[in-house]
């Protein structure tokens, strides 16, 4: 009875730590996403090149994803996270001194490069110490450290520049970092320290089928995440005339609906009944059609009101799918390559905003934002078909596999 308390105990602190943290990282992240009305009167931005700013931000963190999940595989996720939440705080420094344009491109790379710790290391955390049966709703509950971060930032700055300036809402996402940082370092304990010290074989995952079409799913689904956490703001305030406070009010509200959508799939990932990868596929489906299809309504709305009740909503579809997002993708891999296959799925999220933030920019500047957003409507019904193609595709050879987070067992084929 007192082994499984403690064992009850140690799970709860290590998801707190986690969400914690995660929180924490997102807030540093998602600033420049907060801060796009503040950089284009400070830098004279057009809508293409706040596109730029958030590519670049995007890039730094897709080129790190890969060698950041190897590392977490290979020296444990306390280590990576640690150092990580300590270089995003010196990151959000860098945005906030950048002087030109071309210094501001360079800050948020760095920034986005350290982000890369997030994904692998989280995740691996989960999966190392939560059972199966409850990996679901514990990844549902982290991924709310990100739309909650992202919401907090959209409050942060927004307030923080009224009242300072936007480099003091950086500093203050700084400063929290540390904090957790130091937290996290010395209350965290690893499931294990016995950790394989061979990197992750990405073209193994790469021949599982499965876990291709949905990496080619998360491509269209994070072009469409990335890109309207990155224009909310900036269309509200110039399409349909709010102030940029409030503006931010509902990038927030956004936010906070997309936590629901994660607690709530990841819950129901856990509860429904079926076989996991395919009640799973099918929650993240219903994601990316609910996304398709609020992204046509946003492109209609012009009233006030309207808009803004249609972007809650969108919030709760594409913001909420990360987390069924990723607990798809432990059904098709064992619990052990979590970290490199985390760090490859995640790549694939990020990959799809390194050209959606300037098409939709482009599109915005050229045509008006009613092609822009139908443009991520036609995306996330891609991402449903590749989603679908999930589920059907046969499952990965079971040969030779180790015990996968949800499903029993499974392997790359």
């Amino acid at each position: 009875m007192s082994d499984g308390f403690s064992s009850t105990m140690t799970q709860h602190r290590t998801i707190s730590l986690v969400f914690l943290w995660q929180l924490a990282a997102s807030i540093c992240y998602y600033a420049v996403f907060a801060a796009t009305p503040f950089l284009r009167d400070e830098f004279g931005l057009t809508g293409t090149t706040v596109g730029i700013v958030v590519t670049v931000l995007t890039l730094g963190y897709a080129v790190f994803l890969l060698p950041l999940g190897a590392l977490t595989d290979r020296y444990g996720e306390h280590r990576v996270l640690t150092t990580g939440l300590v270089g995003l705080a010196g990151g959000t420094l860098l945005v906030s001194l950048a002087g030109t344009y071309a210094t501001l491109l360079g800050s948020v790379f760095v920034l986005g490069a350290l982000y890369g710790t997030a994904m692998p290391g989280t995740n691996k955390a989960i999966f190392d110490t939560v059972p199966t049966g409850r990996q679901n709703l514990a990844t549902g509950i982290k991924q709310v450290g990100v739309t909650a971060g992202s919401g907090v930032s959209a409050v942060l700055l927004t307030n923080v520049a009224a009242a300072r300036s936007w480099e003091t809402g950086f500093h203050v996402a700084g400063a929290l970092a540390v904090a957790v940082a130091l937290l996290f370092a010395v209350t965290y304990t690893p499931a294990t320290t016995d950790r394989a010290m061979a990197f992750p074989d990405f073209r193994a995952l790469l021949r599982n089928r499965p876990y291709r079409s949905l990496c080619l799913a998360g491509w269209f689904l994070g072009a469409a995440l990335f890109t309207t956490v990155g224009y909310t703001i900036l269309y509200l305030e110039a399409s349909v005339g709010l102030s940029v406070a409030i503006s931010g009010l509902v990038l927030a509200g956004l936010q906070v609906s997309g936590s629901v959508g994660r607690l709530l799939t990841g819950w129901l990932s856990d509860t429904l009944p079926g076989e996991p990868r395919r009640r799973i596929g099918a929650i993240l489906t219903v994601q990316a059609l609910g996304s398709s299809g609020l992204f046509v309504a946003v492109a209609f709305v012009d009233r006030r009101l309207t808009a803004i009740a249609a972007f809650v909503t969108l919030g709760f579809f594409v913001l909420g799918c990360t987390g069924v997002y990723y607990s798809c993708m432990a059904t098709l891999v064992p619990t052990e390559k979590m970290g490199g296959a985390t760090a490859g799925g995640q790549l694939a999220l990020t990959s799809g905003a390194l050209l959606a933030p300037p098409a939709f920019g482009f599109l915005g500047d050229a045509v008006g934002y009613r092609a822009s957003w139908l443009l991520l409507a036609g995306l996330t019904a891609v991402a449903a078909v590749f989603v679908v193609r999930v589920v059907r595709t046969p499952a990965p050879n079971r040969a030779g596999s180790g015990e996968t987070a949800c499903c029993g067992s499974s392997s790359d084929d």
